[in-house]
């Protein structure tokens, strides 16, 4: 199966038919701790959980269309998204307390006032701390950024190279003990002058983050192409503002290891 022999689905019916497919064929799963804190003795922190989960909807071109389409927690998700692609990396983010799951948890979450990680501080990490050397390097070469693979996409649209990775060397094997980030990458693909978006997330909470990180991934790709166009437009050439003018949002196609709900939210479903 290819994505060109066959109409994506509209965001907001595959949501519906991954909660369905939740509540009918999830299992009770214990996973032993739940974000550093051991689940014994709670068994709200059960999940009931089906793995593998994945689809491809239609991204829509215009942010309140993808509003009405995904219903994510507004106007957190906007604020958290602008945040992540402003430019500079913040921890924690100024958007947080807006979270209406945010229940100020600094003790089990926070250490000395910040996180174990930030998406801004993935998506821009050579502004991560102001006395660290500018650019972090890796083991070869320094750290790219968002700039980086906006760069790359416009010098070469057709690319295969165009990721954005938010899981990073420093969270494998989870070894300081704290969170790690739910997403893995963004990775972008055009072709047939449609911008299509591969999400790989780890572990989505289906009631807490599950719309937010639709709807973020979503806005990703229309920030993506306004900045694209606006690019083409500043250089200045004729046929460049042509072809990015004539590329539209094309399909989301998200990947869920894990895809779960804890037995106290059931109910939210």
């Amino acid at each position: 199966m290819t994505m060109t022999t066959e109409l994506p689905l509209a965001l907001s019916e595959a949501i519906s038919n991954c909660i369905q497919i939740l509540k009918l064929h999830g299992d009770v799963v214990d996973s032993g701790h739940w974000q550093g804190v051991s689940t014994t003795g709670h068994p709200e922190m059960l999940t009931q959980e089906v793995i593998n989960l994945h689809f491809t909807a239609q991204i829509p071109e215009r942010s309140a269309q993808l509003v009405h389409e995904v219903a994510p927690n507004m106007p957190w998700a906007e604020d958290e998204f602008q945040e992540r692609v402003a430019g500079e990396a913040h921890n924690p983010h100024w958007s947080l307390e807006k979270w209406p799951w945010w229940r100020e948890q600094t003790e089990a979450t926070m250490y000395h006032g910040m996180f174990t990680h930030t998406y801004s501080e993935r998506f821009w990490p050579n502004t991560a701390h102001e006395d660290a050397p500018a650019p972090i390097t890796g083991i070869r070469y320094k750290y790219g950024d968002l700039n980086d693979v906006l760069t790359l996409l416009f010098k070469h649209p057709y690319t295969r190279q165009a990721t954005l990775p938010i899981f990073y060397p420093e969270d494998t094997g989870g070894v300081h003990g704290g969170r790690i980030p739910c997403t893995l990458q963004y990775h972008f693909l055009m072709r047939q002058h449609k911008m299509h978006m591969f999400y790989a997330i780890r572990s989505c909470d289906a009631v807490r983050h599950f719309r937010d990180d639709i709807y973020i991934a979503c806005r990703l790709v229309q920030w993506t192409l306004d900045q694209l166009r606006m690019n083409a437009y500043e250089f200045g050439n004729p046929s460049d503002q042509a072809f990015w003018e004539d590329v539209k949002p094309g399909a989301l196609c998200f990947h869920a290891y894990s895809f779960h709900v804890h037995k106290a939210d059931w109910h939210l479903l």
